[in-house]
């Protein structure tokens, strides 16, 4: 379609379905559910990764030592961040959001199912699918989430708490699922649970596609028509390039998979420079808001360092808790993958505990730059809480309590529901003009840097004993955190209006 109609779409949904889900419109059922069902698969599969990776080949695994496996499973959530940068751009000028969550949420039951297939060149080719899938998908349903309300709509806020919670049961119901199966029959059993689920949430959305805004084919922003034709062309024509020459590479033995995460790595973390760079020298940028960018280096750092511990609850925390920690709780055993369901439960209870909590306070509530630190602070704290049960034992064999793992869970989830909720928000009202809309990119990419940076660290994990590892990490955490509500009156000097 041409770029003439594409901006004379409605952008609401019918007027019948406005306060049919909860006082909300009925659009956010579909969109909720489609993300339960892609944060179980996602989330799911990302709990037993880890394990698959570092299990023996006898038991169906891929025989990696500890600290490979959890590099590999940073250098995947890398590409997905990385890749997510690239799905908002394809939304807005070539596919449009409904387009771009379809096909999204296709590669990523394709790349499930892939993983189900019991061989390592399938586990490869699925995670390379479910990587492109999610960043076409995650970038572009909270956008229409956004569609579904006016600006002016009150309503907004409490249906993004809704939507963030349909996120968090899928978050806690995937490792349950994937977890037990993957124990129990095989891990090919739990990636086939995750590819189900992301099925089911491709069919509830299709069905209720008529109560979406922006569900029409055009793109909101979309290129002109030779544009969009070489646009098309450079991606197909550069996707096949990059494919032809890592093949080549594989095969002649230089791509490696430590040479594909290092790659990533580097990647990851000149990209979001350049962004800066370029938004900090852009003509179309004013002196006032170059001046609030400044801060917004210090939250995206901020957002690095908490989002490097975050990860791991899915890498070396799990690890740490299939060697190291009793899976069982008054007498009821379980998967040590079930652990990172306790993330999720954390999530759903705190959000709206931490919404209220900011409502009664109303103006003597913290300055976001605060919540923001006091939540990279919880983060280094529940890496700090696992120095004492794994310090003072002579050997490895000691299993900790469950409550520990529990305990620090608890303290991430409590770090992660302050940060992302302020973040987000002041980022936003940070951004200058000229790249509003590459504001939600600029978050992806603080993401993908945590990632690319903890696919190098945790490389050390098993090299150095289990106290150092987390004592160090968990200390520069709470250090940065605590250097942040030292910058707190700078902060919030240049960061105004924000509160």
């Amino acid at each position: 379609m041409s770029h003439s109609t594409a901006g004379t779409e409605p952008t609401q949904p019918p007027p019948e379905d406005d306060h049919a889900f909860f006082g909300q419109p009925r659009g956010l059922m579909t969109l909720s559910g489609l993300e339960v069902w892609e944060r179980f698969s996602f989330l799911g599969m990302q709990a037993i990764l880890v394990l698959f990776f570092a299990d023996t080949v006898a038991n169906g695994g891929m025989d990696m030592d500890p600290g490979t496996a959890a590099s590999v499973s940073a250098a995947y959530g890398t590409l997905v961040y990385l890749v997510s940068v690239a799905g908002g751009w394809l939304a807005d000028r070539i596919l449009g959001s409904y387009r771009a969550v379809l096909y999204g949420g296709i590669l990523i039951a394709c790349g499930h199912y892939s993983m189900a297939v019991p061989t390592d060149a399938m586990t490869w080719v699925g995670l390379g699918l479910i990587s492109a899938g999610t960043g076409l998908l995650k970038p572009n349903v909270a956008s229409m989430v956004g569609k579904l309300y006016r600006t002016d709509d009150e309503r907004r806020d409490a249906g993004f708490a809704l939507y963030y919670m349909g996120i968090n049961i899928g978050a806690f119901a995937g490792p349950l699922v994937t977890g037990w199966l993957g124990d129990h029959v095989s891990w090919h059993w739990g990636f086939s649970a995750a590819a189900v689920g992301m099925t089911f949430g491709l069919i509830q959305y299709v069905a209720g596609r008529r109560h979406l805004a922006g569900r029409k084919h055009a793109a909101e922003f979309a290129l002109a028509p030779d544009a969009m034709r070489r646009a098309v062309r450079l991606i197909i024509g550069g996707a096949v390039v990059v494919a032809v020459v890592a093949t080549v590479l594989a095969l002649v033995g230089w791509l490696t998979i430590d040479r594909f995460v290092d790659v990533l790595t580097v990647i990851s973390i000149i990209a979001p420079i350049t962004y800066f760079v370029v938004m900090f020298k852009s003509p179309r940028v004013t002196a006032e808001e170059r001046g609030r960018l400044r801060p917004y280096v210090v939250l995206f750092l901020g957002s690095v360092v908490f989002n490097f511990i975050l990860f791991q609850a899915y890498s070396t925390m799990i690890l740490l808790a299939s060697t190291n920690a009793r899976t069982e709780i008054l007498g009821f055993t379980f998967p040590a993958s079930w652990y990172a369901s306790a993330l999720g439960a954390f999530e759903v209870a705190l959000a709206p505990v931490v919404a209220a909590t900011w409502v009664r306070m109303g103006k003597r509530q913290p300055h976001a730059s605060n919540k923001i630190a006091f939540g990279v602070i919880l983060g280094g704290l529940s890496f700090l809480l696992m120095v004492l049960p794994t310090s003072g034992h002579a050997d490895d064999t000691y299993k900790m309590a469950a409550w520990w793992i529990v305990g620090s869970y608890l303290l991430l989830g409590l770090g992660d529901v302050l940060l992302e909720t302020s973040g987000l928000s002041a980022s936003s009202k940070l951004a200058p003009k000229a790249f509003a809309s590459q504001t939600m990119a600029l978050w992806f990419l603080s993401l993908a840097v945590a990632n690319g940076i903890q696919a190098q660290v945790v490389k050390l994990y098993g090299e150095v004993s289990n106290p150092a590892y987390f004592g160090v990490n968990g200390a520069i955490a709470v250090a940065v955190g605590i250097a942040m509500i030292a910058a707190a009156p700078w902060l919030k000097r240049t960061m105004h209006p924000v509160h």
